[in-house]
């Protein structure tokens, strides 16, 4: 029996503690497992670790059965690593020959309190260090802004967004001769940076354009400062985008001595941005030539994973591998450039006709894609998603 080729997606999420990313992914994870989503989606959501699963679906049900919000996991490191499983790929007719038959979702979490708090000593130092390694695979970056410090500072929200992001940018900066041999920068690196408000709840009023607004309004020359750190980080930076992607979260809503957790803002994004962003973002960059050699053979590559082999998987095409090309076309060595810009503006009707198309002719994998872009196009009609129009 031949092994399952496996497209890895990988997402870091940062955010000072309290912020919200414990039950973030318990939330995430919880309702995956939830009867209605077993029944409506095409996937099954395992959590490749047995025991860290039972662990974070305990987090669900007792935010949904007993009202208990999650203990939060202070200073610990966690990878929590999730295979996406078509419910009937035996039947699904477009996974022979495709140059991938699974989606896996890595999820990073970074300890908070490395935002604000000096470390103990040279272990804990290191082990910080190691951590940030883990995640440099990361394609996407969530930078949690929590809504309810928006709410304690209301009138003068930039004390607290201005704290937020110089402790992130001083702390990348304490981290980079660390991280950076010899001062090289790195051509694997997190490249896309969305912010995002956690406990969206609290402020209902507020949707995404406000969000940005806010942020624009109040520290636009932080957010500045902290894309020109992470540009020292990284080999090309004009193929980085920081403060351009914005999205709103809240795990449930939150009411004294009741948790609603069916009552969800954005957690049903977190897998169709990890899993579609990267492509559409990479191949952007490629059409507009901001992609040195190195990186864009580190992004598109040539092979079973590459944004042509995602184009392949959405028009539900046939994948043929070919040589890695020069840079301009490294994009065409694996599908028609005519065909890579059909998959990259897939959307509206064409989107929604592709999509039914493809369940209707039992090709799950293309359903499961193209229904993840259905899923950010409708997040940015709702006004909880804004992605970059760089």
């Amino acid at each position: 029996m031949k092994p399952v080729k496996t497209l890895d997606q990988h997402i870091a999420v940062f955010g000072e503690s309290g912020s919200g990313k414990t039950v973030l992914i318990s939330s995430f994870y919880g309702a995956a497992q939830e009867p209605r989503a077993l029944r409506n989606n095409l996937f099954h959501v395992v959590a490749d670790d047995v025991g860290e699963g039972t662990r974070l679906h305990q987090n669900y049900l007792g935010m949904r059965d007993e009202s208990r919000v999650p203990a939060a996991n202070k200073f610990s490191a966690t990878s929590h690593s999730f295979s996406i499983k078509l419910k009937d790929a035996g039947n699904s007719r477009d996974l022979k020959g495709s140059p991938f038959q699974a989606l896996r979702l890595v999820w990073h979490d970074y300890p908070g309190e490395w935002f604000h708090q000096e470390v103990s000593g040279p272990t804990e130092a290191e082990r910080r260090v190691d951590t940030f390694r883990s995640l440099l695979g990361s394609d996407v970056a969530l930078l949690l802004v929590d809504g309810q410090k928006l709410v304690d500072h209301a009138g003068e929200e930039e004390r607290y967004l201005k704290s937020l992001l110089g402790n992130f940018r001083n702390s990348l900066l304490s981290l980079k001769d660390d991280l950076l041999e010899d001062g090289k920068p790195l051509v694997e690196f997190p490249r896309i940076w969305v912010i995002a408000l956690s406990k969206a709840d609290l402020i209902p009023e507020m949707d995404v354009i406000n969000f940005r607004d806010l942020l624009i309004r109040k520290v636009a020359g932080e957010i500045g400062s902290l894309r020109e750190v992470l540009g020292e980080f990284v080999v090309g930076d004009e193929a980085l985008s920081v403060g351009e992607d914005f999205m709103l979260l809240s795990s449930a809503k939150f009411e004294p001595g009741k948790i609603a957790v069916d009552e969800r803002i954005g957690v049903n994004l977190i897998l169709p941005l990890a899993a579609m962003l990267p492509f559409e973002r990479h191949v952007k960059w490629a059409r507009a030539k901001q992609l040195p050699g190195k990186v864009a053979e580190a992004l598109l590559g040539a092979g079973a994973f590459s944004a042509g082999a995602v184009a392949a998987v959405l028009l539900g095409a046939k994948f043929l591998p070919g040589p890695l090309g020069r840079v301009a076309g490294i994009v065409g060595t694996l599908l028609p450039k005519d065909r890579l810009d059909q998959a990259f503006q897939l959307g509206g009707k064409k989107l929604r006709a592709l999509n039914d198309q493809a369940l209707s002719e039992q090709k799950y994998l293309t359903a499961t894609l193209t229904g993840f872009k259905m899923d950010l196009e409708k997040a940015e009609k709702d006004q909880i998603l804004l992605r970059s129009v760089q």
